[in-house]
């Protein structure tokens, strides 16, 4: 992969989890999270049907699919959270997101609706997390796919870049685009 194609597909880079728990940076995590849905409210803000059909990169998603992945995404990342907290290291059930993209609601539902989706998630999410104990952020859910054990601080992380990953694609996509 060359490295613009690098650069568009990951433009904020690749994810690199922590090696150790920090939780001065807890807010971060968390502000990110929260502050996603009024990110993306801005990134499709004025688009037009062709502008949300078309795709961010060659060979990526429309920017209507990424929208509607965001919130298939973290739809799934609160529930872990909450089976995180709720049971001891619960297996999680991972999912094909590439087919989810390609499901019919991703075509026939306004993009619309799965941001106004991750506004009430994301509220619903920050709370959680800002009322955690600070024994909770160890709690963790094993990920099959993986193999390994994910600790709530971790996922946290993952989760705030993951939401700032996409943002970023649509945001410097309309730049390139001049839209």
């Amino acid at each position: 992969m060359d490295d613009s194609h690098e650069q568009l597909r990951y433009p904020i880079g690749r994810y690199e989890a922590p090696e150790r728990y920090d939780p001065e940076l807890q807010n971060e995590w968390i502000s990110a999270i929260e502050a996603l849905p009024g990110w993306l409210d801005l990134c499709i803000e004025n688009l037009d049907e062709h502008q949300l059909q078309s795709a961010y990169r060659p060979g990526g998603w429309t920017v209507n699919q990424v929208i509607h992945h965001i919130a298939d995404s973290h739809m799934n990342a609160y529930m872990r959270l909450k089976l995180a907290l709720t049971e001891d290291s619960p297996v999680i059930k991972p999912y094909d997101e590439r087919a989810w993209a390609e499901l019919s609601d991703v075509e026939t539902v306004p993009v619309n609706v799965s941001i106004t989706l991750l506004h009430a998630l994301h509220r619903r999410w920050g709370q959680m997390l800002r009322n955690m104990h600070p024994e909770d952020w160890e709690r963790t859910y094993y990920h099959p796919e993986y193999e390994e054990l994910v600790p709530l601080w971790q996922m946290t992380d993952l989760y705030a870049w993951h939401g700032r990953h996409h943002m970023e694609q649509i945001r410097q996509f309309r730049q390139r685009m001049s839209w």
